[in-house]
């Protein structure tokens, strides 16, 4: 499989998290925080968490705090596919493919839910032939955009297609939630609003650089289910975020590296370019030091993260496509993305060298 074409989007309104901070001390809800609760946000938004800045779906931050389930889901009903269909057409443009070219649309999200799914007005926004195979995934968390990617692997490799759009687009500023728990603290502090696609072929584009997927892996931990997932709240989505994360990511993703590499009959020292999820600061710490990898290994997760903060499942896409403009050296490169479940994903990538200008 082959990444022809790359797209990103995002609302057009950036937030530091200064100001953040300063639209947390004049919320309604602030006077109900305990004194450590507003000592946490503090502390991570004026703090040196990775992140300067984020995008979100809010006109005005003052509107994150209208805390009712009804006015969430009309931010994701809103947002969401107007994202997904952005990042598609940027997609699109760089595969220098038709809409009518694409035989199948796969969709992850996490952060709300519509029935009929994003795949139908993502279908009828980029106007999608009428026999599209179109697939809604949702449940996967940060992890989903690998997944989705292994799906359309799969409908590429059964020649059911020759062309596959694969969307992950999430709006967290919608399942916004806050109280007195630190996972939940540190959640408000690190999300933001994005959207990413790939069109993908089983034939490389004779003009773009090649990224070949070349094989993948997976692994499931549900007994540790319970330390990264959404919860349902007074009708919306509240985010579980135990401090164990870091920790268990970094150890996850040890371990689909390995045997994807032992798989594959690659060593570790052979990865030109790694493109990992970030989740957050601590997160992308525990797997520097876990895979005993350099501050440059880290250099393109750490980029993205500090200018958007956690876009959940869309992350690697900006992370893949920062990496690519800005000519990262080619060779294998390794992909990997974790999140809810507890699941941790990985790819080993076949990427060309850059083009000279």
């Amino acid at each position: 499989m082959y990444m022809i074409g790359l797209g990103t989007a995002t609302p057009p309104r950036r937030y530091t998290q200064t100001e953040c901070w300063e639209a947390f001390q004049s919320s309604p809800q602030f006077a109900d925080l305990t004194p450590r609760a507003r000592t946490i946000l503090e502390t991570v938004l004026l703090g040196k968490n990775g992140i300067t800045s984020r995008c979100l779906a809010l006109d005005s931050l003052k509107d994150a705090f209208d805390l009712q389930p009804d006015v969430l889901h009309r931010r994701f009903a809103d947002h969401a596919p107007r994202l997904a269909t952005d990042a598609a057409w940027r997609a699109l443009r760089e595969a220098n493919r038709q809409a009518d070219d694409i035989e199948a649309v796969i969709i992850s999200t996490c952060t709300g839910y519509l029935c009929p799914g994003l795949t139908s007005y993502v279908a009828e926004n980029l106007g999608l032939r009428r026999d599209v195979i179109a697939l809604d995934l949702v449940g996967q968390g940060c992890g989903a955009a690998l997944p989705n990617l292994r799906m359309a692997d799969a409908l590429l490799a059964a020649e059911r297609c020759h062309y596959v759009l694969s969307i992950s687009v999430e709006i967290c500023s919608a399942a916004f939630y806050l109280d007195n728990d630190p996972g939940v603290l540190v959640s408000a502090c690190l999300f933001g609003d994005g959207a990413g696609a790939a069109v993908l072929s089983s034939k490389p584009h004779t003009k773009n650089r090649r990224i070949r997927w070349t094989t993948s892996g997976s692994t499931l931990v549900p007994t540790e289910r319970d330390t990264l997932r959404f919860e349902q709240q007074q009708g919306m989505l509240r985010n579980i975020l135990h401090r164990s994360v870091p920790t268990l990511a970094a150890t996850q993703a040890e371990a689909v590296l390995d045997e994807v590499l032992s798989n594959a009959g690659v060593s570790r020292r052979e990865i030109q370019t790694w493109i990992w999820h970030a989740g957050g600061r601590d997160v992308l710490d525990a797997v520097q030091l876990r895979l005993s990898l350099s501050a440059e290994d880290l250099h393109w997760s750490r980029t993205m993260l500090n200018e958007y903060g956690n876009l959940s499942s869309a992350f690697v896409y900006f992370v893949l496509q920062e990496a690519i403009r800005n000519h990262a050296p080619g060779g294998r490169w390794w992909l990997s993305s974790f999140g809810a479940g507890f699941s941790c994903h990985g790819a080993l990538l076949e990427v060309g060298e850059a083009q000279s200008s």
